[in-house]
Formats: structure tokens, sequence, C-alpha cells
């Protein structure tokens, strides 16, 4: 928890060394069908909200939350968690970025608890739309929840 309160401070601290006239934020909504990477569950489905907002030339602050479902597969009960992320996305030309976060895992299903995730990705970004591919790993919900998934969201201006 200590770590992801300095990691917490220190995009803060970026966040707001900016110019205001600089902090323009943007949004996205996303869909995300995957599968489970493991074979505990089979199919996955998720949806994110997500904020942006340029720290230096072709690198952007990420905050992600929203709800990852897997199904269950065998005798496996099906599990869901909330994710709250934060990370960083780097552009390497117009629209081709990867990105990078990291953050904890609510768990839906009584008992789960928390746990730590890990997610890069890679992706197209355009002034709409944005597809990317990534690999979420929630590493305390057991061996079973991770997953590669397809990231198809709408974004905006927050104005």
């Amino acid at each position: 928890m200590k770590h992801l309160l300095f990691i917490a401070f220190l995009a803060s601290t970026l966040l707001f060394s900016n110019s205001a006239d600089a902090q323009k934020w943007k949004m996205g909504v996303g869909i995300l069908p995957g599968v489970a990477s493991n074979g505990g569950y089979g199919l996955t489905l998720g949806a994110d909200v997500r904020l942006q907002t340029k720290i230096v030339d072709k690198t952007q602050f990420i905050l992600t939350t929203g709800v990852s479902e897997f199904f269950k597969k065998n005798n496996i009960p099906s599990m869901g968690y909330i994710p709250l992320k934060t990370g960083v996305k780097q552009f390497w030309g117009d629209n081709l970025y990867t990105a990078g976060e990291i953050g904890i895992g609510f768990g839906l299903v009584k008992g789960s608890g928390r746990s730590f995730i890990w997610s890069p990705s890679v992706g197209l970004s355009f002034k709409t739309i944005d597809f990317s591919v990534k690999y979420e790993d929630a590493t305390d919900f057991g061996r079973y929840c991770k997953q590669f998934a397809l990231r198809v969201a709408y974004g905006f201006d927050l104005k």
C-alpha cells in the first residue's frame, strides 16, 4: 500500500507541475472482451473509464477504473473485481503507443479481498477511437486471474 501511495504522490506532483493551460483532460469509455490466460477461467469481459492528460511531449498520465469479470470454466466459480490503476502512456508516432499501469483490484466475490494489479498494453489511438491489446494480472486473486483483452474505447475531451 505504501508503494501505491508513493505512486499517487508522484503522479500528482507531475500533474500539478505543468502549467494550467496544459492541463487538458481526455476521457475514454471502453469495453474489453478477452480470454483468461492460464486455463482456470474461459472468457473475460470488462468495461472501463480512463482519464488521461499530457505530462510531456508524447507522454500521458492515465488513471483507469471499471470492472472485470472472469466467467467460470471447469469447477472454478466466476470472479470479478474493480480495478483502480494509474500509469503512463507513451506515443511512438502519431497513433501507436505503449502503456503500463499498476494499481489495486477490489474483489467482487465475498472474501476475495484486494489484489495488486499490473497491466502492460500496446495500441492505436485516433481522435475519438482507441484500440489496444493488454495483458492484466491480478496477482493476489489466485493463479487464474490473468487475462489478454482487446480494449475498444470512445474518447472525448473534457472541458
